[in-house]
């Protein structure tokens, strides 16, 4: 991928540019900000860095004003994260004024990949049994006993966040990632030890853009709110397993989850009046 400062729309920030820097690798881009792959200090230590270009379209003060109060917002709600044992990349480095923010680089896959694919070989599985392949997964048996273990670690991470406080404002299985468990620290409750492991690994959090420090029961039902018609709409046939999966390794993780839950429910109710409306 050219990677020059030619090639983009602005110039790369500076320290993309250093000589020791490995040449950076753009992984996404979206209207806010694009990420790049290069390395930390030393070629062997790979690191993500969050990049907020200047808006053209906003006044330059305001832009700037924005960009600093957003870079610093997630780099403190990482740090928040990070101090207190929440599943999240490690910061490295900020600069506000330059708009970027570097990031441990975490090796795996994106949740949503892992578990469309299992659901994709259990569907040729039951195929070729002579079955439509289309049965709602219902987590029994130890045919799905990995997604069992992959949802409980799931509902574990989001209760230690909303534990200490912060609210994600994006859940969805494409920002969690699977990182290959380091050895010897693979849990005993939400780890299947006859696996294939294609679900296993440490479930890690990323993309704390629209993250905010709360301590509020509404927030963090929304929270769940969105994860839930996320799982919904990205992997249908699991989403009644993923319900109670999640409710329950939450309420495990999180003292106060029964309140957080019972707003939940208001939460949903306002969800499909307003489907029903349209």
């Amino acid at each position: 991928m050219a990677t020059d400062s030619a090639t983009h729309q602005f110039p790369l920030p500076a320290i993309l540019e250093y000589p020791s820097s490995t040449p950076p690798e753009l992984i996404t881009q979206g209207a806010e900000g694009r990420l790049y792959k290069s390395t930390y200090l030393l070629p062997s230590i790979p690191c993500a860095l969050k990049y907020r270009p200047p808006k053209p379209w906003r006044h330059p003060v305001l832009d700037a004003r924005l960009t600093r109060h957003r870079i610093l917002s997630e780099a403190r709600n990482l740090a928040k994260c990070r101090r207190e044992g929440v599943p999240v990349p490690n910061v490295y480095a900020v600069d506000e004024s330059a708009g970027w923010l570097m990031m441990e680089w975490i090796a795996g896959d994106p949740v949503r990949v892992a578990i469309n694919e299992w659901l994709q070989r259990r569907r040729d599985d039951e195929r070729a049994q002579g079955r439509t392949g289309d049965a709602v997964v219902e987590g029994k048996g130890e045919a799905d006993a990995d997604l069992v273990a992959l949802l409980r670690r799931i509902g574990a991470a989001v209760g230690r966040m909303h534990k200490v406080g912060i609210v994600h404002g994006d859940l969805t299985t494409s920002n969690m990632m699977l990182k290959p468990w380091e050895r010897g620290k693979e849990p005993a409750n939400g780890h299947n030890v006859e696996s294939d492991g294609l679900l296993e690994g440490e479930i890690v959090i990323i993309d704390f853009g629209l993250a905010s420090q709360s301590t509020s029961e509404e927030d963090r039902a929304v929270d769940l709110y969105v994860l839930e018609r996320a799982f919904a709409s990205t992997h249908p046939r699991a989403e009644k397993l993923f319900t109670a999966i999640l409710e329950d390794a939450y309420r495990e993780a999180f003292k106060q989850a029964p309140v957080v839950l019972k707003k939940l429910e208001d939460v949903r109710m306002r969800g499909r009046k307003r489907s029903m409306l349209g």
